[in-house]
């Protein structure tokens, strides 16, 4: 049976010759001492999660939730929002809970969650997998400096979630130009994550609570990446009623547009009623999936 490394072995920490270590070697791992464990995890300011390589059948939903993780003096940061990002908590995110490390091993105690154990191994230079023994899922995270982490990436690669991070978006304005269509009537929009991405869409008039917002139609959405890096699509795939297309465009947190290909009409949308995960007891909020973007060959067809 092959030596498997139960933390540290190949991060190349400069404390190891400084320090005590204790460690214990067995055909199956080697053990560091608590002091070192902690140390390995506070060595990156960030932990991206790297979501799509997760296996298992299991979850453990502060890490399914997680962009990214910081270990710091006790205390378990998270980036669980889009909007934010990398401007929260200088970068770090919002205070989720505590943990204390053990040989080789985590207790994060999450403020909603409760406490979960995780063994930790070194897969890389800055790469560890997190084993959660109880659902028998392993984690893996990448570890990264606040200056050297591509925030913007991050933000990019996931506006899906964006979308789903506001109660409702609110159709603020609608270009001069571009032919009369049937999406005019639209006056709101909201997203949901899950294995199926749903939409609804609302007709109501400008400035409704979105708690009063009657929603008239639903459907599917994707968000898709085309030949274009800096181009995102967005197909509204309505129950009963046929597809809307859009190049999507985002202005800033909380502004979206939406060029409607087919009238060549340009909305913009403002995000009603931000949703901060993991700050509520509300268990049931975003949870991140293993990347299901498609590929559309497209060319921009809006001029900027």
């Amino acid at each position: 049976m092959g030596t498997k490394k139960l933390l540290l072995g190949l991060l190349g920490l400069v404390f190891l010759s400084s320090c005590y270590t204790e460690v214990i070697l067995d055909e199956d791992y080697i053990v560091e001492s608590p002091f070192n464990t902690d140390a390995a995890l506070q060595d990156f300011d960030l932990w991206y999660v790297d979501i799509n390589a997760t296996s298992g059948n299991g979850e453990v939903p502060f890490l399914q939730n997680a962009f990214t993780l910081t270990f710091r003096n006790g205390v378990v940061y998270a980036n669980n929002n889009i909007v934010g990002l990398g401007k929260t908590g200088n970068g770090l995110g919002v205070d989720v809970g505590s943990y204390a490390t053990g040989s080789g091993q985590v207790e994060v105690n999450h403020d909603i969650y409760g406490t979960y154990y995780l063994d930790i191994y070194v897969v890389g230079d800055n790469r560890m997998e997190l084993y959660s023994p109880s659902t028998r899922t392993s984690y893996f995270v990448d570890g990264y400096q606040r200056n050297r982490f591509d925030y913007d990436r991050l933000f990019y690669e996931n506006l899906d979630y964006f979308l789903q991070e506001y109660e409702a978006w609110e159709k603020t304005s609608t270009s001069e130009a571009g032919a009369l269509n049937e999406f005019d009537e639209e006056s709101y929009l909201r997203f949901f994550g899950g294995d199926v991405l749903d939409f609804q869409s609302s007709k109501d008039a400008p400035g409704t609570h979105p708690d009063n917002l009657y929603w008239d139609y639903e459907g599917d959405y994707r968000v898709y990446n085309t030949n274009d890096i800096d181009l995102k699509t967005l197909t509204l795939d309505y129950d009963y009623l046929g597809n809307e297309y859009f190049e999507l465009y985002v202005i800033d947190d909380s502004t979206i547009e939406l060029y409607h290909v087919d009238s060549q009409t340009v909305y913009e949308f403002s995000g009603r009623g931000y949703i901060q995960f993991l700050k509520s007891d509300d268990k049931t909020g975003k949870k991140r999936s293993k990347s299901n973007y498609g590929k559309m060959s497209v060319t921009r067809q809006r001029s900027l």
